[in-house]
């Protein structure tokens, strides 16, 4: 998709940031419409220039020209109650290709090639892409960060929600009709995330010092790491693409990344052709740091035995961030709702503080002319 130079200035306010399935683009929902920005290299790759409102939700399907958005508006066609399957073009035309008018307010939606979910305050709906028909209907507790996750890889879809009770989710396996219940906190879920093919999932509660890793088959629990001792709002949790990976953003202006291990006789997924697989023991080179209090496990509170961050960036605490891994190796990249855009890198032997590549602000590119006009000088 190429970029137009006739558009006006880019809104300042954005209402909505995701990232793609696979984390090479991430889109921005805003007063007028949603831009659309690849993330190595950075390079803003399309302006809708035909939704004529404010963006509540947008959804990218992996690196096509389809999208979800839901408005944010009073008026019928902007309202928080309607979807619509949008397909863009490289000529900056564009049309609606579905829309699905709903009595309740949406959440959230998640997106894949056959089904489309959408999230409402207390349930989950299931659609099929081709027909927008409903086929499933789940029950949640109270949801009203619209959490919900689906597997993108397997042909067996996997979706994960909050269950009927506090710190409880639900895995439903469509096609094997299999349903789970996994008790993965005391108190409620703030975050989630799937690894593309659904089989493995990390959790947080509102809590937001521990993150839980669980095996969807059979419920469970794999790992447990921490982020810190101080109560934190999480805002993402990400996997890496082979599952060797785990970063977390918080309100606390710290992005950590945790090394994943799998007990014996599990592997982590692959995606294309990375055939790396999880070491099954905790050592340097995997990242998971161990506290040097864990030989007094079971005497000492648990979290000085707790599995520490491998790498860890500082932002501005309280900064609204997502974070998602690079294309190139140990790197990630974190947009934040202010505008602002991050690349790093770091050292998976070593850990420590990794290093920034790229800083920039998305919303304001002469900005970004001036400063890199100012590093060359």
């Amino acid at each position: 998709m190429a970029a137009q130079s006739s558009l006006p200035p880019l809104p300042e306010t954005i209402h909505h940031l995701s990232f793609n399935q696979d984390y090479t683009c991430f889109a921005a929902g805003l007063n007028y419409g949603f831009r659309v920005f690849t993330t190595d290299p950075f390079r803003p790759t399309y302006r809708e220039p035909n939704f004529r409102g404010r963006v509540g939700i947008v959804a990218m399907l992996f690196r096509s020209n389809h999208f979800c958005l839901v408005g944010s508006g009073t008026e019928p066609k902007l309202s928080p109650k309607m979807v619509k399957i949008w397909e863009t073009r490289r000529d900056y035309s564009s049309r609606c290709l579905g829309e699905l008018w709903l009595r309740s307010e949406v959440k959230n939606v998640k997106f894949r090639r056959d089904r489309l979910i959408v999230v409402f305050l207390q349930k989950v709906q299931v659609y099929n892409c081709s027909d927008l028909k409903l086929l499933h209907q789940i029950e949640t507790a109270l949801n009203t960060k619209g959490l919900c996750e689906i597997s993108q890889t397997s042909s067996l879809m996997v979706l994960v929600c909050p269950g009927l009770q506090n710190g409880q989710i639900r895995v439903e396996t469509f096609g094997s009709k299999r349903t789970k219940f996994i008790t993965a906190h005391e108190s409620c879920i703030a975050c989630m995330t799937l690894t593309q093919d659904g089989r493995f999932l990390a959790t947080a509660s509102t809590k937001g010092t521990l993150i839980r890793v669980f095996n969807t088959l059979d419920g469970s629990l794999l790992q447990e790491v921490r982020r810190g001792a101080e109560k934190a709002e999480i805002y993402n949790l990400a996997f890496s693409s082979n599952a060797q990976w785990l970063a977390v953003s918080s309100d606390k202006g710290t992005v950590h990344v945790f090394g994943i291990k799998v007990v014996s006789g599990l592997s982590a997924p692959t995606s294309g052709n990375d055939r790396s697989h999880v070491a099954s023991e905790p050592n340097r080179s995997n990242g998971s740091a161990i506290s040097s209090f864990s030989f007094l496990k079971g005497v000492l509170p648990k979290y000085f035995s707790s599995e520490r961050s491998v790498a860890q960036f500082r932002l501005p605490q309280g900064s609204k961030c997502l974070v998602g891994f690079g294309h190139q190796k140990n790197t990630i990249v974190i947009i934040g709702m202010n505008g602002s855009f991050y690349r790093c890198e770091f050292d998976p032997l070593f850990g420590g503080e990794m290093n920034q590549l790229e800083f920039l602000n998305f919303l304001n590119p002469e900005e970004n002319l001036r400063r890199n006009a100012l590093f060359s000088s």
